[in-house]
């Protein structure tokens, strides 16, 4: 009987163990995915920067016909400006390139960074249920968890939903339609990371309940064997 008690905690043990271990990886891509979303912001303070010049041009309806002759005369001034920095219109042509290029890495860096999480949620999910019905714990908040979680899923789901879109409308690269695509990646950005801020205090609440779990097991088994 002794020995069967003792196998349960060590594997309960092994179990939370296990579930800590999550928790710090976790911990880890979520710092990686906060700088992240600063290299992203940035890029797309720039993109629209040069969208909000190219609308100003476009407007012909609302701006008189000199006005947009100064516009297209400084428009003109920065082009020339950057074609001098650039000395050639080649270079010019490989930094846009390169830029595009890092942004899509950046997109796909995302997805696998999303992916990675969705399978870690999974697979603290398992944990989380393992060691509930090792615990046998109460169903309320055994079905409070499971909710929780469900929620988390269907938030992650979402953003995957809208990655995937950003990174088909990267395929098609007209100018305005990367700007849509980066303006929603931002939206994006700030549901993570607000979904992060979520993720880290559910992280916070979870090491509470296992911890609680832990001291229950422990006055369980004090108790048990004072008993013997």
């Amino acid at each position: 009987m002794m020995m069967m008690m003792m196998m349960r905690l060590m594997m309960l043990m092994m179990l939370m163990l296990r579930l800590l271990m999550m928790m710090i990886r976790m911990m880890m891509v979520m710092t990686m995915m906060m700088m992240m979303t600063r290299m992203m912001m940035m890029l797309t303070m720039m993109m629209m920067m040069m969208v909000m010049i190219s609308m100003m041009v476009n407007t012909t309806k609302m701006i008189t016909k000199k006005m947009l002759m100064e516009m297209l005369l400084i428009r003109l001034l920065i082009m020339l400006i950057m074609i001098m920095i650039m000395k050639n219109r080649m270079m010019m042509m490989i930094m846009i390139m390169m830029r595009l290029m890092i942004r899509i890495m950046t997109m796909m860096r995302m997805m696998m960074m999303m992916m990675m999480m969705m399978m870690m949620m999974i697979r603290m999910m398992n944990t989380m249920i393992m060691m509930m019905i090792r615990m046998k714990m109460t169903m309320t908040l055994r079905m409070m968890m499971m909710l929780r979680m469900r929620k988390m899923m269907m938030m992650m789901v979402s953003i995957m939903n809208v990655m995937m879109m950003t990174i088909r409308g990267m395929m098609m690269i007209p100018m305005m339609k990367m700007i849509m695509m980066m303006t929603m990646m931002v939206t994006v950005m700030i549901r993570m990371r607000m979904m992060m801020m979520m993720m880290t205090m559910m992280m916070m609440r979870i090491g509470k309940i296992i911890r609680m779990m832990a001291m229950m097991v422990m006055l369980m088994m004090m108790t048990r064997i004072m008993m013997i």
